[in-house]
């Protein structure tokens, strides 16, 4: 079963540099608290947010309108939906510890 993990500190913002950060609703439970993410960081299990940024921009030019940072099957995930020029919606899903894209759909 997946669970939602919501990803969304101040920091973040301004790492994005002029992007949207849109955060979809979460329950109170299963939202990765700021010190949580910061301490997976620090430890080095999940990567920066701005080198998710710039992995996801290589993979799909356009603007970035959303973060998260989930937990999948015992692992965390990026969640990063970009708007390309012709106004679709990617969503390419990015394994936070190594970067790797793992998914990705458009509509």
């Amino acid at each position: 079963m997946k669970a939602r993990h919501l990803f969304a500190a101040a920091a973040t913002a301004a790492a994005l540099a002029g992007s949207a950060l849109v955060a979809m609703p979460a329950s109170a439970s299963d939202r990765v608290r700021q010190q949580e993410a910061r301490q997976l960081r620090e430890s080095g299990k999940i990567l920066s947010i701005e080198d998710i940024l710039g992995r996801a921009r290589g993979a799909q030019p356009g603007q970035i309108v959303e973060v998260e940072l989930e937990r999948e099957d015992g692992r965390y995930v990026y969640e990063v939906k970009v708007i390309d020029d012709s106004d679709r919606v990617h969503k390419l899903e990015l394994d936070a510890g190594s970067g790797e894209l793992l998914r990705r759909k458009t509509r």
